[in-house]
């Protein structure tokens, strides 16, 4: 007989719930959160397991592995997917959630994601690491200017160099002043510090990667977003075509369709934020900062024009999610001539 397995995961504890064919409950039991764990539970020679739910999450990696190198057909499954199913059950807690996962096993309602590799997973926390080290020093910045400006000192406009010589030159003399302040800079420095230190070695990475140096060819695109993309993208064979990556990243559009009434909305917003805010950036800086003219900023622009900036940022922002898809499948350069980008694509 078939057996479908549901792990509810938590820190400490995973809810493990196995049922047959008919949907019966065969076990229920909780054991520690580790893959040893797991196996020893689920490798019984009693059991034809065909499918084990997993729903993602930060341990989701690690167990999937685990899982995965003792043979075990382990499925990351995707979360909003599983909380809309769990949601017609009256009451939540582990076992029920574990039991729900089960179900959706075994009527094949569910949705996998894919589990990254470690490289990526790697890249990822390098990519997080270094933007919350920057934001905790644009923090400290911006507390420092509120404080003063309590003193009526005024920071004004200055460059990330020259802010500390411009906050000692405003509390010279105002030896109370200093002694508050004084920490918060010492915290900013250390803070930048660390953070050049993780720039570099961002730039490390993608100057010894070919992937990355190819999609950087492209117009707007940086050394962040070219390992950001890698990251988040990890095995580009995983899409079925360049334009599948838009939606994966929630750059399209939300259609809202009933009877007569067939609405158009805002784009989904799912997936990888921090990849989609990258790409959003690089839009505005292939549109304002780059002066070199390609068929890429003219198709823009032309949107520009007729649907004004703000979609066509969103729009080129897509588009740039489908053309690195694009170069980095087939191996290529982005080309900046008209005729030629067309005839290749």
């Amino acid at each position: 007989m078939k057996h479908f397995v549901g792990l509810d995961v938590s820190v400490q504890e995973t809810s493990i719930c196995v049922l047959d064919e008919n949907g019966m409950i065969r076990r229920e039991i909780k054991v520690p959160t580790h893959p040893e764990d797991l196996i020893e539970v689920l490798k019984n020679p009693a059991w034809q397991i065909i499918r084990i739910g997993l729903e993602a999450g930060p341990l989701s990696r690690w167990l999937f592995s685990g899982l995965a190198e003792a043979s075990l057909p382990v499925i990351c499954i995707e979360t909003r997917h599983t909380k809309a199913f769990l949601k017609a059950q009256v009451n939540k807690s582990d076992r029920n959630d574990a039991r729900g996962i089960a179900q959706m096993m075994r009527v094949n309602l569910f949705r996998p994601v894919h589990v990254k590799t470690l490289a990526s997973q790697k890249h990822r926390v390098l990519l997080t690491a270094r933007k919350l080290l920057k934001e905790k020093a644009i923090a400290i910045d911006n507390d420092i200017r509120g404080l003063l400006r309590n003193f009526r000192l005024k920071v004004g406009v200055v460059s990330a160099i020259s802010f500390e010589q411009r906050i000692l030159e405003l509390i010279e003399g105002m030896l109370d002043l200093s002694e508050i302040i004084s920490p918060l800079l010492e915290a900013r420095k250390a803070l930048r510090e660390q953070y050049t230190r993780l720039h570099r070695k961002l730039l490390s990475i993608v100057r010894d990667d070919e992937v990355c140096r190819r999609l950087m060819t492209i117009p707007g695109v940086g050394p962040v977003v070219s390992l950001a993309f890698r990251a988040t993208i990890d095995v580009p064979a995983r899409f079925r075509n360049s334009k599948a990556v838009g939606p994966a990243l929630g750059l399209t559009p939300v259609l809202n369709q009933s009877g007569e009434s067939n609405r158009v909305g805002r784009i989904s917003l799912c997936g990888d934020a921090m990849m989609r805010s990258l790409l959003y950036e690089a839009a505005q800086v292939l549109l304002t900062r780059v002066t070199k003219w390609s068929w890429l900023k003219a198709w823009a622009m032309n949107i520009a024009k007729r649907r004004g900036r703000q979609k066509a940022i969103v729009a080129l922002a897509r588009r740039l999610a489908v053309i690195m898809h694009r170069i980095w499948s087939d191996g290529t350069e982005f080309l900046w001539t008209k005729e030629i980008a067309l005839a290749a694509i």
